[in-house]
C-alpha cells in the first residue's frame, strides 16, 4: 500500500515537470515502453526488487536497456536511485500512464467478452460508452468464456454488465424467490 502511494507521488511529480517542459507525451511513450518490458522480463523485475545488487548497477542496467529515454524519465531513475525506491520503478510508470491519460481526458475502458471482439459488438459497445461517459476511451479486450456471451464494461469505477450469464443469475433470483 505504501509503495503505491508513494508510486502516485512520484507519477505525479513526473507528469508535473513533464507538463512544464512540454514532453508529457515523450515521457508517456518512455513509461509505457518501461512498464511493457518490466512486464515481458520477470529477470528485470526481479534485478530492480533485489535489495542485494547495488543501485548503480541497476541504473546501469537500466541505462542499457533504455538508451534512448528522456531526461526527465533518466532524471526519475536518479532520483528513484538517491531515495532507494528503484524497486516501484514499474508502479510509478503504470501510475504516469493513467494520469496521463486523465489530464489528457482518456480512460480506459475494459470490455470482457466471451470472444475476441468484432466490429458489430465494438460498435455496440462504444455507443453504450458514449451514454456512460463524456470522455475519450480506449477500449481494452478481456475474453472470459464463463460469460457465455454479450458483454462486460468497466469504465473506472463503473461496470455495464450485459453478459448472457448475468441475464441468466437474473432469472435464477427470479424463480427461486416466487
Amino acid at each position: 500500500m505504501a509503495g503505491t502511494r508513494a508510486a502516485i507521488r512520484y507519477a505525479k511529480a513526473v507528469l508535473s515537470l513533464a507538463n512544464e517542459q512540454k514532453k508529457a507525451d515523450v515521457v508517456n511513450s518512455d513509461m509505457k515502453l518501461i512498464a511493457e518490458t518490466i512486464a515481458e522480463n520477470v529477470e528485470l523485475g526481479s534485478v530492480l526488487n533485489n535489495s542485494v545488487i547495488k543501485a548503480e548497477v541497476k541504473k546501469t542496467a537500466l541505462l542499457a536497456i533504455f538508451p534512448n529515454l528522456s531526461e526527465i524519465t533518466t532524471g526519475l531513475f536518479d532520483l528513484l536511485i538517491s531515495n532507494k525506491r528503484i524497486n516501484i520503478l514499474n508502479d510509478v510508470a503504470l501510475k504516469y500512464s493513467v494520469l496521463f491519460d486523465a489530464y489528457n481526458g482518456k480512460e480506459i475502458a475494459q470490455v470482457t467478452t466471451a470472444f475476441p471482439m468484432n466490429n458489430d459488438l465494438e460498435i455496440k459497445v462504444l455507443a453504450k460508452v458514449k451514454e456512460l461517459t463524456s470522455k475519450a476511451v480506449e477500449l481494452e479486450n478481456i475474453v472470459d468464456e464463463n460469460i457465455l456471451g454479450g458483454f462486460i464494461l468497466r469504465i473506472g469505477d463503473m461496470q455495464y454488465d450485459a453478459s448472457v450469464s448475468n441475464k441468466l443469475n437474473k432469472l435464477k433470483r427470479e424463480f427461486t424467490l416466487n
